[in-house]
Protein backbone atom coordinates (compact mmCIF):
# COMPACT_ATOMS: atom_id res chain seq x y z
CA UNK A 1 0.00 0.00 0.00
CA UNK A 2 2.93 2.30 0.61
CA UNK A 3 3.13 4.90 -2.12
CA UNK A 4 -0.08 3.73 -3.81
CA UNK A 5 -2.73 5.08 -1.44
CA UNK A 6 -2.55 8.08 0.87
CA UNK A 7 -2.71 7.12 4.56
CA UNK A 8 -5.58 9.57 5.02
CA UNK A 9 -7.84 7.38 2.91
CA UNK A 10 -7.20 4.23 4.94
CA UNK A 11 -10.05 4.69 7.47
CA UNK A 12 -12.69 5.05 4.76
CA UNK A 13 -11.17 2.23 2.68
CA UNK A 14 -11.13 -0.09 5.69
CA UNK A 15 -14.75 0.85 6.49
CA UNK A 16 -15.87 -0.06 2.97
CA UNK A 17 -13.78 -3.26 2.82
CA UNK A 18 -15.09 -4.45 6.19
CA UNK A 19 -18.65 -3.68 5.08
CA UNK A 20 -18.27 -5.70 1.87
CA UNK A 21 -16.59 -8.58 3.69
CA UNK A 22 -19.25 -8.77 6.42
CA UNK A 23 -22.05 -8.50 3.87
CA UNK A 24 -20.57 -11.32 1.81
CA UNK A 25 -19.91 -13.62 4.76
CA UNK A 26 -22.81 -12.68 7.01
CA UNK A 27 -20.64 -12.33 10.10
CA UNK A 28 -19.35 -9.25 11.84
CA UNK A 29 -17.26 -11.24 14.34
CA UNK A 30 -15.46 -13.13 11.58
CA UNK A 31 -14.74 -9.82 9.87
CA UNK A 32 -13.39 -8.42 13.15
CA UNK A 33 -11.06 -11.38 13.47
CA UNK A 34 -9.67 -10.97 9.97
CA UNK A 35 -9.64 -7.21 9.50
CA UNK A 36 -8.60 -5.83 12.92
CA UNK A 37 -5.05 -7.24 12.79
CA UNK A 38 -4.69 -5.95 9.23
CA UNK A 39 -5.91 -2.49 10.25
CA UNK A 40 -3.58 -2.42 13.25
CA UNK A 41 -0.58 -3.36 11.12
CA UNK A 42 -1.51 -0.77 8.49
CA UNK A 43 -1.79 1.94 11.14
CA UNK A 44 1.54 0.98 12.68
CA UNK A 45 3.22 1.01 9.28
CA UNK A 46 1.73 4.29 8.03
CA UNK A 47 0.53 6.68 10.74
CA UNK A 48 0.12 5.50 14.33
CA UNK A 49 -2.19 8.47 15.03
CA UNK A 50 -4.76 6.78 12.77
CA UNK A 51 -4.79 3.56 14.84
CA UNK A 52 -8.11 4.19 16.60
CA UNK A 53 -9.86 5.63 13.53
CA UNK A 54 -8.78 2.63 11.46
CA UNK A 55 -9.86 0.11 14.08
CA UNK A 56 -13.19 1.87 14.56
CA UNK A 57 -13.70 1.94 10.78
CA UNK A 58 -13.33 -1.84 10.68
CA UNK A 59 -15.78 -2.27 13.57
CA UNK A 60 -18.35 0.07 12.04
CA UNK A 61 -18.06 -1.41 8.56
CA UNK A 62 -18.36 -4.97 9.82
CA UNK A 63 -21.47 -4.21 11.85
CA UNK A 64 -23.03 -2.37 8.91
CA UNK A 65 -22.29 -5.20 6.48
CA UNK A 66 -23.58 -7.83 8.89
CA UNK A 67 -26.76 -5.84 9.51
CA UNK A 68 -27.50 -5.64 5.78
CA UNK A 69 -26.50 -9.19 4.86
CA UNK A 70 -29.37 -11.52 4.00
CA UNK A 71 -27.28 -14.51 5.13
CA UNK A 72 -26.49 -13.09 8.57
CA UNK A 73 -27.78 -15.08 11.52
CA UNK A 74 -29.03 -11.92 13.24
CA UNK A 75 -30.95 -10.87 10.14
CA UNK A 76 -32.57 -14.29 9.87
CA UNK A 77 -33.48 -14.33 13.57
CA UNK A 78 -34.82 -10.76 13.42
CA UNK A 79 -37.14 -11.53 10.52
CA UNK A 80 -38.27 -14.74 12.22
CA UNK A 81 -38.92 -12.91 15.50
CA UNK A 82 -40.86 -10.18 13.71
CA UNK A 83 -42.85 -12.82 11.80
CA UNK A 84 -42.19 -11.22 8.45
CA UNK A 85 -40.66 -12.45 5.23
CA UNK A 86 -36.90 -12.66 5.34
CA UNK A 87 -36.20 -10.63 2.20
CA UNK A 88 -38.94 -8.15 3.20
CA UNK A 89 -37.07 -7.55 6.44
CA UNK A 90 -33.78 -7.03 4.59
CA UNK A 91 -35.44 -4.63 2.13
CA UNK A 92 -36.95 -2.52 4.91
CA UNK A 93 -33.64 -2.26 6.79
CA UNK A 94 -31.43 -1.35 3.81
CA UNK A 95 -32.48 2.30 3.29
CA UNK A 96 -31.82 3.19 6.93
CA UNK A 97 -28.55 1.28 7.13
CA UNK A 98 -27.27 2.68 3.83
CA UNK A 99 -28.11 6.21 4.96
CA UNK A 100 -26.10 5.64 8.11
CA UNK A 101 -23.24 4.17 6.10
CA UNK A 102 -23.14 7.20 3.80
CA UNK A 103 -22.87 9.49 6.83
CA UNK A 104 -20.20 7.24 8.39
CA UNK A 105 -18.23 7.13 5.13
CA UNK A 106 -18.17 10.91 5.02
CA UNK A 107 -17.14 11.06 8.69
CA UNK A 108 -14.28 8.60 8.23
CA UNK A 109 -13.11 10.51 5.18
CA UNK A 110 -12.95 13.77 7.16
CA UNK A 111 -11.36 11.98 10.12
CA UNK A 112 -8.61 10.58 7.90
CA UNK A 113 -7.69 13.97 6.48
CA UNK A 114 -8.07 16.11 9.60
CA UNK A 115 -7.24 13.59 12.37
CA UNK A 116 -9.74 15.56 14.45
CA UNK A 117 -12.70 13.90 16.14
CA UNK A 118 -14.40 17.27 16.48
CA UNK A 119 -14.22 18.03 12.75
CA UNK A 120 -15.32 14.52 11.91
CA UNK A 121 -18.30 14.74 14.25
CA UNK A 122 -19.26 18.15 12.84
CA UNK A 123 -18.98 16.89 9.25
CA UNK A 124 -20.97 13.75 10.06
CA UNK A 125 -23.67 15.81 11.74
CA UNK A 126 -23.85 18.10 8.72
CA UNK A 127 -24.03 15.10 6.37
CA UNK A 128 -26.82 13.61 8.49
CA UNK A 129 -28.79 16.86 8.44
CA UNK A 130 -28.35 17.17 4.67
CA UNK A 131 -29.41 13.55 4.15
CA UNK A 132 -32.52 13.96 6.29
CA UNK A 133 -33.38 17.28 4.65
CA UNK A 134 -33.04 15.72 1.22
CA UNK A 135 -35.28 12.82 2.18
CA UNK A 136 -37.91 15.15 3.61
CA UNK A 137 -37.78 17.23 0.43
CA UNK A 138 -38.27 14.10 -1.70
CA UNK A 139 -41.19 13.02 0.45
CA UNK A 140 -42.98 16.34 -0.16
CA UNK A 141 -42.59 16.14 -3.93
CA UNK A 142 -45.78 15.12 -5.77
CA UNK A 143 -45.69 11.83 -7.58
CA UNK A 144 -45.50 12.34 -11.33
CA UNK A 145 -46.85 9.42 -13.32
CA UNK A 146 -45.57 9.12 -16.86
CA UNK A 147 -48.12 7.80 -19.27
Amino acid sequence: MQGNLPAQLLPVVLFLLAAVMAFATGTSWGTFGIMLPIAGDLAAATDIALMLPMLSAVLAGAVFGDHCSPISDTTILSSTGARCGHIDHVATQLPYAIGGAVVATFGFLVLGFTASLLWSLAASTLAFILLCSGLLWLKKQPCQLKG
